[in-house]
């Protein structure tokens, strides 16, 4: 999917990034057909490039895995 299609979505990247850090993802909990139920991801370098959506369900269970330690970094 690429940025076009999703301009009306809200993106938020993590408090984390130091606010003005431009190195970072960026996701976007999307609520309008045909894209309810989805989270839109992309790369705050390039806005307008594709975004990865993936059911919000998906989503919790990645983050949830990544808090609990799940991934090596």
């Amino acid at each position: 999917m690429t940025a076009p299609e999703l301009r009306a979505a809200v993106w938020k990247k993590s408090s984390y990034s130091g606010g003005s850090e431009s190195q970072c993802v960026e996701v976007a909990d999307l609520a309008a057909a045909p894209f309810a139920g989805l989270r839109g991801i992309r790369d705050s370098k390039n806005p307008e490039g594709p975004a990865l959506l993936i059911p919000k369900g998906s989503f919790a269970n990645f983050v949830t895995a990544v808090k609990a330690g799940g991934f090596e970094v």
